[in-house]
């Protein structure tokens, strides 16, 4: 492996993580230049060349390798674009970023003839993107779904292990360093859909806007929603989930009420579990820490490490003759839990299933589509309204 000098932008829980890794193993081939972050002026107790200037780094003739770990989506897209423009190999950690610009830097690597790696970006620890690069690379692949966000499965572990509050649970997250101050990215799915439409590029070649896609947290999720999922011995998860039906790809972001038969019932705390499906060789399950600086720290540290051996993605899928469409016209059985009646209006149930009815508490149980759901999104996002999955099985 060649010599790698980076050009780190971002000190944060995962720039600081990355650089414990890197001292812990004291690699002779893999070390940080130079680190640009935003505030200059705060004392660090680490040794490393420190700028506020991005040219610093751009500039440096050593630096072979741009790594950037920073919060700031647009940031990171100009940094990952003056980055491939001048032909420098990039690893980003940004998943918001890459969900929304990930066509137009596909583009830019193959016309610099430059890397862009982000294993990282998806699932922390776990190598979901690079597997389904080189050993899903075919048609056999029906779908991929699972936990994606460490930090939502760590409230609901607290709540359904050891009744913990859901305002508790989440002032642990965030003490814990899993969840930001503001938790919304992770609690209402948005983290969990730029992971997936990164993983649906590499697993199906195909590309859904943030836009387009059914996008639905836990934010809203009470007490009687706890109680309905433990009374059907079941846990609620945020899940993700894309999966092809012939020529029909759906894709969402959900939360789904576990049974204890699959694999992801028991993904706890800050742990992410991915389960791939193929049309012969049924489900695969991959499991690993998905928040935390070490573990994401660690996973930057493997993609760096494939940029030492030239390693690039090849984005075979999008290649296929005929790529699956995305539809929305599939449909789920949900539980529903609301207030009023127009509330209760909002979706229209092709079949229910199960009802109740009482002075302070209402739900549904019944099939309906995501477009359904997709089209009043905004009007269920609030505290009187909580969706679920209920898968059969």
């Amino acid at each position: 492996m060649k010599n790698i000098n980076i050009g780190l932008f971002g000190f944060g829980n995962v720039g600081r993580g990355l650089y414990d890794v890197l001292r812990r193993i004291n690699s002779d081939s893999v070390h940080i230049k130079r680190v640009c972050v935003r505030h200059i002026e705060k004392q660090r107790d680490v040794v490393a060349e420190f700028t506020d200037n991005p040219d610093d780094i751009f500039n440096d003739k050593d630096i072979n390798l741009i790594v950037e770990v920073i919060d700031d989506a647009e940031a990171a897209y100009d940094i990952v674009k003056r980055a491939l423009k001048s032909r420098i190999p990039v690893v980003s950690g940004n998943k918001k970023m890459l969900g929304h610009h990930i066509l137009e830097l596909i583009d830019l690597q193959e016309q610099f003839n430059t890397p862009l790696l982000y294993d990282a970006s998806a699932c922390g620890s776990i190598p979901v993107i690079r597997n389904l690069e080189e050993y899903y690379d075919n048609d056999l692949l029906c779908s991929v779904k699972g936990i994606l966000n460490g930090s939502s499965n760590f409230i609901l572990s607290k709540i359904f292990n050891e009744h913990m509050s859901y305002d508790a649970a989440l002032k642990l997250a965030q003490d814990l360093g899993f969840a930001e101050s503001d938790p919304t990215l992770d609690i209402d799915g948005w983290d969990s859909l730029y992971k997936l439409i990164i993983i649906t590029i590499h697993a199906f070649g195909v590309y859904v806007s943030p836009d387009e896609l059914f996008t639905y947290g836990i934010s809203t999720m009470n007490d009687s929603d706890i109680r309905f999922a433990r009374e059907k011995d079941r846990r609620i998860k945020l899940v993700a989930h894309v999966e092809k039906f012939d020529d029909r790809l759906i894709m969402c972001v959900i939360p789904q009420l576990i049974s204890r038969n699959k694999y992801i019932y028991s993904v706890e705390d800050e742990f992410n579990g991915v389960v791939i499906k193929g049309l012969f060789y049924d489900k695969q399950f991959m499991f690993g820490r998905g928040a935390g600086g070490h573990p994401t720290g660690s996973a930057v540290l493997s993609d760096i490490t494939a940029c030492g051996y030239n390693y690039r993605y090849e984005y075979k899928k999008r290649n296929d003759s005929v790529l699956p469409t995305y539809t929305m016209d599939h449909t789920f059985r949900v539980y529903f839990r609301y207030k009023s009646a127009e509330q209760r209006n909002l979706l229209h149930f092709s079949k229910v299933r199960e009802q109740y009815s009482s002075e302070d508490y209402n739900y549904i149980v019944g099939d309906v589509t995501i477009a359904n759901l997709k089209a009043h999104q905004e009007e269920l996002r609030v505290k009187d309204c909580f969706v679920a999955a209920y898968p059969f099985d």
